[in-house]
């Protein structure tokens, strides 16, 4: 049923502005509410371009995406409420502390004072910040602005999470603990968009796989049904079968 479909991805084309070819030419996807779902593919595949469709930075140009049942060139601001982003790249102010960086987008997604302090604590608490939550994130080690970067990406307690490469740059205790607080997350009801390079970290996170090469969903089931329809013993393996070893960078 649609209205158990975290995203709805029916049959959409997308091309950038002065580009020949389609980015996407009739792709479909769904992903079910309440998966750990990770999309997977070499450099250069579509993963990034897939994900600002899914988020409404991009527009389909044909075709039809939907959030939790909500259109998501059409409802714009309901949906922004709905999901939450942990970029790659560093997105909080460097110069404010932990709390600050909470208040500011806290507020920003709707929240009231009352609301974001509650959060605040919460979040700080439960991601080790708490010793530092008045200092400033610009002097924290990578470790610690990953965490800070999650726990702004969840100040509004989204239904979906999308997460692209959370764990990036930090040590393994750091990256054991993230995922452990995604699965936690999950198991209370978040939906997780996951993507990242880091495959043996995704055979730990994910339940549900699609594979993306040349901007085309070339596999997508349930991990352990792709592993032994393919035979191979872990993603990794599969991911090279699927998309080849050669250089893509």
């Amino acid at each position: 049923m649609a209205d158990q479909l975290a995203i709805d991805i029916d049959h959409i084309s997308f091309g950038y502005p002065g580009n020949a070819g389609l980015a996407f030419s009739d792709l479909s996807l769904k992903v079910a509410k309440g998966l750990r779902f990770g999309l997977f593919g070499p450099n250069g595949a579509g993963k990034t371009t897939l994900i600002s469709l899914m988020t409404g930075v991009l527009q389909a140009q044909q075709g039809h995406i939907k959030m939790l049942g909500l259109e998501v060139g059409q409802h714009k601001s309901a949906v922004n409420k709905l999901f939450g982003y942990v970029p790659q790249d560093f997105s909080f102010y460097q110069e404010l502390s932990p709390v600050e960086n909470l208040q500011f987008f806290g507020a920003w997604s709707g929240l009231d004072k009352r609301a974001i302090t509650q959060r605040t604590d919460e979040l700080l608490d439960v991601l080790g910040l708490n010793d530092v939550r008045d200092k400033q994130v610009q002097k924290f080690s990578g470790g610690m602005k990953r965490r800070v970067n999650l726990a702004i990406a969840v100040i509004h307690d989204p239904a979906i999470l999308f997460l692209d490469e959370p764990t990036v740059g930090v040590d393994v205790q750091t990256g054991h603990a993230i995922i452990n607080y995604l699965i936690g997350l999950n198991e209370r009801g978040t939906t997780l968009v996951y993507t990242s390079h880091q495959l043996s970290e995704a055979e730990e996170l994910c339940q549900d796989v699609a594979l993306i090469d040349d901007r085309k969903i070339i596999a997508h089931d349930t991990l352990d049904n792709l592993l032994q329809a393919h035979q191979h013993e872990n993603l990794e393996q599969l991911f090279l079968d699927l998309t080849g070893k050669e250089y893509r960078d």
